[in-house]
């Protein structure tokens, strides 16, 4: 996990799914005047260059959010994801990409709280630099978030969503997100849960999302986006999806309207589609 950087894929099509998601779940949390704690267990650095260093090497982002860049047909939570976007590139030129801490902040009032968590000693530093002006705002703690998702919950307000998306580089991240989840809401049972994961041709990724639906019992959404056929050598990623514990009324229903749209605007060839399953009280 120390070498992991992710910067590499810095606005690709699992960035966008992840952020229209997370842009649709803070908007429905923030509705109500009480104030909502959310928590970043994978933070990376808060903001990636898309004109040098990492993101230049595969150019993800070309088949991501840059796809999206000129569409004037946006959905309106497409919209307002993108708006967040071209927040941090205010001459409309597709510069940078705002990481998941920095499109959280884009999304929260005042009132709210941002608890972030990176283990990457560089990647760390980037972060805490960017936002130290938000003073108690915003927290950036060094160390493992699977472990400092425990300390955190439950917030303050009782109001809260935790976003829990790591690299997945190592075989036991598979474990720990479950873990994670589990202990997650034994401590804080009506939070919001978020948990991105990769698509891949391995074992651990192909059964994460119904160990995922065990450890969630009831209130569940997983999204799930193929942007293309899996390599024959089974390598790479040909898509990820988003596990979403207790979701807001109607989220479901806004995202089976996006869905169709979002599929035809990143796809890369005729196998592309998307799938989303739940379980609702």
């Amino acid at each position: 996990m120390l070498s992991y950087r992710h910067g590499f894929h810095a606005g690709n099509h699992a960035d966008v799914l992840k952020h229209i998601v997370l842009v649709a779940l803070l908007r429905s949390l923030t509705r109500k005047d009480k104030p909502v704690m959310i928590v970043d267990t994978h933070a990376g650095a808060g903001m990636y260059s898309l004109e040098q260093g990492f993101a230049v090497k595969n150019a993800e982002f070309r088949d991501g959010v840059a796809a999206l860049w000129e569409r004037s047909d946006l959905p309106e939570v497409v919209e307002d994801y993108l708006g967040l976007v071209r927040a941090v590139n205010a001459d409309g030129v597709l510069r940078q990409y705002p990481g998941s801490p920095r499109i959280a902040l884009g999304a929260l009032r005042p009132q709210d709280r941002l608890r972030l968590f990176e283990l990457h000693s560089t990647e760390r530093q980037i972060l805490a630099e960017q936002f130290a002006v938000e003073g108690r705002r915003v927290t950036v703690t060094a160390g493992d978030g699977f472990t400092g998702l425990k300390a955190v919950l439950p917030p303050p307000s009782r109001r809260g969503l935790a976003l829990i998306d790591p690299s997945y580089e190592l075989v036991s991240d598979y474990r720990a997100v479950v873990t994670a989840l589990r202990d997650g809401l034994q401590r804080f049972a009506t939070g919001t849960y978020v948990v991105w994961y990769p698509l891949l041709q391995r074992r651990e990724a192909i059964e994460l999302p119904e160990r995922l639906q065990r450890a969630a019992g009831a209130d569940w959404l997983d999204i799930a986006l193929q942007v293309n056929a899996p390599s024959p050598e089974g390598r790479g990623l040909h898509g990820s999806g988003v596990f979403v514990v207790n979701p807001p009324w109607k989220f479901s229903e806004q995202m089976r309207g996006i869905m169709p749209w979002l599929t035809r605007a990143l796809a890369q060839d005729a196998v592309a589609s998307f799938r989303i399953d739940g379980r609702e009280t």
